[in-house]
């Protein structure tokens, strides 16, 4: 008998912590039943802030937390039942979409196939092409920016200007004497790109320095810059489909995303009504 009181006795003491009640998280702010809790300002204030910006980092979220509760508890008393009403199916509206988008998304990014062959894309582009024009004239040039004493200037002016297999090469060789060029001149480029590129043409005086076929040096205070305009497409032309290619391929894999889940939610539609979750009263 002795010996059962003492068991009794250490599962007493034992399983005090057991019975004690979960420690309640420390509240530094109420507005009516609503609180604020040390927890939901651990990430707050940034490392190395001084103790004065965090009390006042503190201070204006405390704040200001407790205007938008006060704002709300107000529009719920003040408002009618019926835009009250009104605001709640709009909330449970925009979760139930903000769910679903995020778990179709999931979803659609293990399943889509984003591969694009070139053939997809070329048969795209010819049914579509009258659908694609210029919104500004697109520009194929080459072009060197270099410093005026370049000692070597006659026989780089030479070069970029026949501008042959071998002429490429020397002058790519050569590209660490240059302030800037670009030489792919079979690639077209948006005339916007070319005043950032070549800053001493603009919209006001850019017939005179972008138009097919011209070849010409243009200095400036310190640099000469050395020009060769291949072909220029004005707006409102059809788009090159070199030009497009990035823009048709994201088109079609938009395209499979969206068929992708109309098929998706059919599956689970479907899935559904098999499994006996989902019937329609009639």
């Amino acid at each position: 008998m002795k010996q059962l009181v003492v068991i009794a006795t250490l599962i007493l003491f034992s399983s005090c912590d057991y019975f004690k009640k979960p420690q309640e998280p420390e509240a530094i702010a109420r507005v009516g039943s609503h609180y604020l809790y040390n927890e939901d300002i651990v990430n707050l204030v940034p490392k190395e802030t001084s103790s004065e910006d965090s009390i006042a980092i503190v201070k204006a979220f405390i704040d200001r937390w407790a205007t938008q509760k006060l704002l709300v508890n107000a529009a719920e008393f003040n408002l009618s039942e019926e835009k009250v009403n009104e605001f709640n199916e709009l909330i449970n509206q925009y979760k139930t979409d903000l769910y679903t988008k995020a778990y179709l998304e999931e979803l659609v990014k293990r399943k889509i196939d984003t591969t694009v062959s070139e053939t997809q894309i070329e048969e795209y582009y010819e049914k579509n092409k009258q659908y694609f024009r210029n919104g500004d004239e697109l520009v194929k040039l080459r072009y060197i920016n270099l410093v005026k004493e370049n000692p070597k200037f006659d026989k780089i002016k030479e070069k970029f200007s026949s501008f042959t297999t071998e002429d490429k090469k020397e002058l790519t060789d050569m590209a660490i004497q240059f302030k800037s060029y670009a030489f792919n001149d079979s690639v077209w480029v948006d005339i916007n790109q070319v005043y950032e590129k070549l800053p001493f043409i603009n919209i006001d005086n850019k017939q005179q320095y972008v138009a097919d076929g011209i070849n010409y040096q243009y200095p400036d205070s310190t640099t000469i810059w050395l020009v060769k305009v291949k072909e220029v497409l004005p707006k409102d032309s059809p788009t090159p489909l070199q030009f497009i290619k990035p823009t048709i391929k994201q088109v079609i894999i938009n395209s499979r995303k969206l068929e992708l889940v109309k098929t998706i939610e059919k599956e689970i539609t479907d899935d559904a009504i098999k499994e006996k979750k989902f019937e329609v009263f009639k």
